[in-house]
């Protein structure tokens, strides 16, 4: 089911009075039943999945809270992470591995296997199993105590909002939430409508609308011109910020309406000076995932320089192979953990938001620049289908051609000034959305009025997955 569908329109409009009209208690059962009918419209099947996640660390997290024995309870979360992270292996990995080492035997001319693995991917696994796997290891590093209802956990683990894109939520934040009462005033719901306009905008309007130029560029380099393929990284990272932050704020909207509050999971991240403020911008809830739970346990910046540099390239690299089984997404994620390394070496200094004054602005602006353009970089092997397509690209771009069709430099200029058209006004006022209180009547309904309009003239009634459903 998807968000941007007629179906999900009903979903919702059935759910939501219902939900209104419901005790705290039934709420959260009805939640947990609406969360399993919107994840079973995908594939049935992968319910008994979700419900073998949430079971096994729903069980695994009391008995580590019942036991002093550290041994044991080490014994405890390893099963937790054995079971969830070898669920996922599997499902996402196994055909990654097998495909790998035949590709290694062929090197040495010693033949192929005859078999091959052909797995499902089950949607919005790699989200929900970090976020079952989060809530264990907070237990069991006694920061967090163990919820005693099985729905509370099972709506903590499937609510549909953020099920299968995210945002990655802890439970340390999320199961309060989930646990005491809640109201939803007139604020919130006006508040929730413009961040669900705002995703559709940014979904509809702005990435789906440049899906098919990245399509038909990303799908025959070689025929494309240095310029051409440099816009087609530009549209590309316009497609993949507005396709999930999109998502992100339409998930944290709908949440809203129920009373719920999500974390933030992006704030303008291609206004970022540097690469780290970059990481600090993007995907916020799996960066601060990986932080704390697998960069600050390798030792974080805590031992030498040598193995920080060793600890952000690990996980990086994990990073990126969390995003896709393939080769293409672990040089993405090296690329970032390089990056990260040489700023963390040369000793990059954050910039401050304020600027005053000309020169202050022109350094932001060229460093918005050089910081924008190594993203890029890395989105070539993001987007690419294979190292080979990459590689095409990547030499393509160092031609240094420049014939190029003057509707593609309009339309890519278009898209890059609409979606800063979006993000500038909040990164000035640190604002959720460009529209606020404080902004005139008449200007909020025209821009509302242009949305509308932008969505209905690229929607045409029909939707399109988001990119990160794959992950």
């Amino acid at each position: 089911m998807l968000f941007n569908s007629f179906i999900f329109v009903g979903f919702l409009s059935v759910v939501l009075p219902l939900y209104y009209v419901l005790s705290h208690k039934w709420q959260n059962r009805m939640l947990l039943a609406a969360s399993y009918v919107f994840y079973g419209a995908w594939d049935w099947r992968f319910c008994f999945l979700l419900a073998g996640t949430t079971l096994v660390d729903f069980q695994v997290a009391r008995a580590i809270d019942r036991t002093a024995d550290e041994r044991r309870r080490k014994l405890l979360l390893l099963l937790s992470l054995s079971f969830g992270l070898g669920v996922l292996g599997f499902f996402k990995y196994c055909g990654f591995f097998v495909d790998s080492l035949n590709d290694l035997l062929a090197c040495f001319g010693l033949g192929r296997m005859h078999w091959a693995v052909k797995v499902i991917l089950p949607v919005g696994i790699s989200f929900y199993t970090f976020q079952s796997l989060s809530y264990t290891i907070d237990v069991y590093r006694r920061r967090l105590k163990p919820v005693d209802g099985l729905v509370d956990y099972g709506l903590y683990v499937a609510y549909f909002p953020q099920l299968v894109a995210g945002p990655i939520e802890r439970a340390i934040n999320l199961l309060p939430r989930i646990m005491t009462k809640r109201t939803v005033g007139p604020a919130q719901i006006a508040t929730a409508a413009q961040l669900v306009l705002m995703g559709y905008l940014k979904k509809i309007a702005i990435a789906d609308a440049v899906a098919p130029c990245v399509e038909q560029i990303f799908s025959r380099p070689t025929a494309c011109s240095s310029l051409k393929l440099l816009l087609g990284v530009y549209l590309f990272a316009v497609q993949i910020y507005c396709d999930f932050s999109g998502y992100s704020d339409i998930a944290r909207g709908v949440s809203r309406w129920f009373g719920i509050e999500l974390m933030v999971n992006f704030r303008q991240p291609y206004l970022s000076a540097d690469i780290v403020d970059f990481w600090r911008r993007w995907h916020i809830s799996l960066s601060t995932w990986l932080r704390d739970y697998l960069y600050i346990p390798l030792g974080g910046n805590r031992c030498g320089r040598l193995k920080t540099y060793r600890n952000l390239m690990i996980t990086m690299l994990l990073g990126g192979l969390w995003h896709g089984a393939a080769w293409t997404f672990v040089i993405w994620g090296g690329l970032h953990g390089l990056y990260l390394s040489a700023a963390k070496l040369i000793g990059i200094r954050p910039m401050e938001q304020q600027i005053r004054t000309p020169r202050q602005l022109a350094a932001f602006g060229l460093r918005v620049l050089a910081t924008f353009h190594l993203v890029c970089l890395g989105w070539v092997f993001f987007r690419a289908g294979s190292l080979d397509v990459a590689w095409s690209y990547l030499t393509g771009l160092a031609q240094l051609t420049t014939a190029v069709e003057l509707r593609l430099v309009c339309v890519t200029g278009f898209y890059l000034t609409l979606m800063l058209l979006i993000d500038l006004p909040c990164w000035v006022r640190n604002e959720e959305y460009p529209l606020t209180t404080r902004t005139r009547w008449y200007v909020r309904g025209l821009a509302q009025a242009t949305a509308v309009i932008l969505i209905s003239f690229v929607g045409a009634g029909h939707g399109t997955a988001f990119i990160y459903f794959r992950f």
